[in-house]
């Protein structure tokens, strides 16, 4: 765990069966109203047991004080109820960090998952136990508390969510080896799922994107404040470590997911930036995300 807020750690260690916390501060929706059912209670439990454990869950061996978890949201939208207990949904995760110095949250993470197929019995609880295979609906919330981790730590310190995006990929190899791999956990289908996200996230391929999410937020964002224009240096260079990643697997799930969570903010990033650094701002996320280009042509009229 990574020194985010050094007040945060002395009070740690004058109190520290008071300070440790889990990981997430994760806020759950579950969203039922396509799905017709006689007992709709069933989907206030189910809400409440996926908030259990998301968020009371030890899913690290790391310290982490009360005000350093991570705030992340599940909106999980229902499409579906095949049978009683079987479900078909979407779900789009979201987590977020502070950026030093302001009140501003940044997002980290955005990925819709639109292969969330899942049972659920309120009788059984939702429990993780590692390198065990409880339920699909376990593992896949499991797979994304450690993937939320993990980007999160690599926001911070460059690579450092090596092991928590080590624990997704092993959850998702779990699966794949029980034969009980339903939708997004596979290669086949949607190249924007599970398998893929992470896949992109343990390629050697995609390190200089790790490293980029270190560059941006570290000594992009976090420096902001302090010093503005070597900021947007330090995101420029982010940047272009993306557009290495983006050149050989243009589309990917990873740079998607990167771009959703941040083309209002790089456009935003850059609005008060000279001439040249807009210019150079706008001719590499055109080239890495042309899907956003009219949002970064707003730079140029700016």
């Amino acid at each position: 765990m990574f020194a985010k807020k050094i007040g945060w750690i002395l009070l740690g260690l004058l109190f520290p069966f008071w300070a440790q916390a889990q990981e997430l501060r994760c806020e759950v929706t579950v969203n039922s109203e396509q799905v017709q059912a006689t007992d709709r209670q069933v989907f206030q439990q189910m809400q409440n047991a996926i908030s259990e454990i998301m968020n009371n869950t030890r899913w690290t061996s790391d310290v982490y004080q009360n005000e350093e978890r991570i705030r992340c949201k599940m909106f999980i939208t229902l499409r579906a109820m095949p049978q009683i207990g079987v479900y078909e949904a979407n779900t789009q995760i979201i987590s977020s960090r502070p950026t030093y110095g302001t009140g501003y949250e940044t997002t980290v993470l955005s990925f819709v998952d639109t292969k969330f197929e899942f049972e659920y019995n309120p009788a059984q609880p939702l429990q993780y136990a590692p390198n065990t295979f409880t339920t699909n609906l376990t593992a896949i919330l499991s797979f994304y508390a450690y993937t939320i981790i993990g980007m999160d730590n690599d926001s911070f310190s460059r690579l450092g969510g090596a092991n928590a995006l080590s624990e997704a990929n092993n959850i998702l190899t779990l699966v794949s080896s029980t034969g009980a791999a339903g939708g997004g956990w596979s290669a086949s289908g949607d190249t924007r799922n599970r398998y893929w996200l992470i896949n992109n996230l343990q390629d050697p391929q995609f390190e200089p994107l790790r490293s980029a999410i270190y560059l941006y937020h570290r000594q992009g964002l976090d420096l902001m404040v302090q010093d503005p224009e070597k900021a947007r240096q330090n995101i420029l260079e982010a940047l272009r470590n993306i557009q290495q990643v983006a050149r050989i697997r243009p589309g990917s799930a990873a740079l998607r997911s990167f771009f959703e969570a941040k083309a209002t903010e790089l456009s935003n990033a850059f609005t008060s930036a000279t001439p040249a650094q807009k210019q150079q701002a706008y001719e590499l996320l055109t080239q890495v995300d042309p899907t956003n280009r009219a949002r970064y042509e707003t730079l140029m009229k700016r």
